[in-house]
This record gives C-alpha cells, sequence and structure tokens, in this order.
C-alpha cells in the first residue's frame, strides 16, 4: 500500500451505508438510510421500538438483506454470499440480544471455534487467546463450565469475547442487555465501556441512555424507519432538535 493509499484507508469511513431501503412486504423499515461510521467511533442508535434500529444494525454483515442502496466496508461493498461473506462477517462483531452460544460446548469451546476453524489458529494459540479474553472480560474461571452453567451477564460477557476472539475491525451490538436482569446489565455495560475506551469501533444500539451518554462518540436518533436526528451525546439529550425525538426522551424520563 503506498503512503497515499494508507491515508486515504485512514480516512475513509470503517462502515458506510448509502440510501439503504428495506420493506418487510407491504412495511417500509429502512428508509433512505446514510450513515458513516469512522474508524474508533462509538456510535449509539436508540429510538422506540419499530423504528428499525436493530434491523438496520443486521444489514451491516447481511444478517437481513436489503432491498436497494449501498453498505460498504472499508470501501468495499458488502459482499453478497460465500467465502468472501463469511470472511467479513467474521471482520465485524456482532453481539445480540441473546447469547447464542453453543450449549454443549464449554465456554472455552465457544471462543476457540471461530479461530480454530475460520482464522486457521491451531488449538494451543487459540486457547491462549481465548482465556486471555476471558480474563478481559472476567469470566475466564468459568472456562470449563457450559453456558447453562453461568448467568445470563457471564453469557453476555462470553459472546463478546467470542467476537473478539476474531480480531474484528467494528463490533456490532443489537440491544446487548436487554434480556438481562438489572443487576447483571452493568457488568455487561462495563465491559464494553472498556472496550470503547481502547478505540473499538463499534455501533451499539441500546436503551441504555446512561451507557449513551457516557460513552458515545455521536448518537442516531431513529423513529419509522428513518434517522430523525444525529448528534453528540450533550447534543441530542440536552438539546434535542426534532419533536419526535423530544417525545421520546420525555417517554422514558424516568426509566
Amino acid at each position: 500500500m503506498t503512503q497515499e493509499n494508507t491515508a486515504q484507508a485512514a480516512n475513509e469511513p470503517i462502515i458506510e451505508l448509502r440510501h439503504v431501503e428495506k420493506h418487510y412486504g407491504d412495511l417500509h423499515v429502512l428508509k433512505d438510510i446514510n450513515l458513516e461510521v469512522d474508524r474508533g467511533e462509538v456510535l449509539v442508535v436508540i429510538g422506540p421500538s419499530g423504528s428499525g434500529k436493530s434491523t438496520m444494525c443486521r444489514t451491516i454483515n447481511r444478517l437481513e438483506t436489503i432491498d436497494s442502496g449501498e453498505i460498504l466496508i472499508e470501501g468495499k461493498p458488502l459482499p453478497q454470499e460465500g467465502r468472501e461473506l463469511t470472511k467479513m462477517r467474521a471482520e465485524l462483531g456482532m453481539v445480540f440480544q441473546s447469547f447464542n452460544l453453543f450449549a454443549h460446548m464449554t465456554i472455552l469451546e465457544n471462543v476457540t471455534l471461530g479461530p480454530i476453524q475460520v482464522l486457521g489458529m491451531k488449538k494451543e494459540e487459540a486457547e491462549k487467546v481465548a482465556m486471555d479474553l476471558l480474563t478481559r472480560v472476567g469470566v475466564a474461571e468459568q472456562a470449563h463450565k457450559v453456558p447453562a452453567q453461568l448467568s445470563g451477564g457471564q453469557q453476555q460477557r462470553v459472546a463478546i469475547a467470542r467476537s473478539l476472539a476474531m480480531h474484528p475491525k467494528a463490533m456490532l451490538f443489537d440491544e446487548p442487555t436487554s434480556a438481562l436482569d438489572p443487576e447483571m446489565i452493568n457488568e455487561v455495560l462495563d465491559v464494553m465501556v472498556k472496550l470503547a475506551r481502547e478505540g473499538m469501533t463499534m455501533i451499539v444500539v441500546t436503551h441504555e441512555m446512561n451507557f449513551a451518554r457516557r460513552v458515545a462518540d455521536r448518537v442516531i436518533f431513529m423513529a419509522d424507519g428513518q434517522i430523525v436526528e444525529t448528534g453528540t451525546p450533550d447534543e441530542f439529550f440536552d438539546h434535542p432538535k426534532t419533536e419526535r425525538a423530544r417525545d421520546f426522551l420525555n417517554s422514558i424520563k424516568g426509566h
């Protein structure tokens, strides 16, 4: 790569959506979505249920297809299928509401599976990396248990470690705490705060407004399939520009 190309790559958004449209039958779930996410940026997506925020998140690694428009990862169009898509998905970590761990495998096996099968890592190396990551998210002592023996908060932290094991360029979080009991939410958010501080590029769909205030570089507010408003956390929470955003913020006050 020439110096010029390197500089260009550093400046180009890591993720870009251009004029993205999506329908489910007659339901228009994404309407002309345009979005750029820069390297190292923490973008938090909020909005009422049914606003299209999870769908948008899932289009970025093609868990949902789009009807029209374009999605670019580091300036390249998102692959449609096959090996290229698998490779790209490995580069975008995804953490869901449900933990999606393999029930019959130990925690350690869950985290080493991708690196061994997709990245071609040797088992010993994969296990060393996995243990380091499990230590980082605070569940190393659970490595030889199966998921059912862990709490929801612990399982979600394992899911984050599993994504990190693939050395992702960016991480997508789709309501990662909404299936958790209240006392477990912070242990997951703390791990995410740490990741953000370490410079991970993150798109986080969440209802956790304190997290958005504390960690987001930018907040996007979605409603009815559109990006209605975007700004820094201070701008959005303290000086919302649209009535739709003001109504939403009023509705969640006290939660």
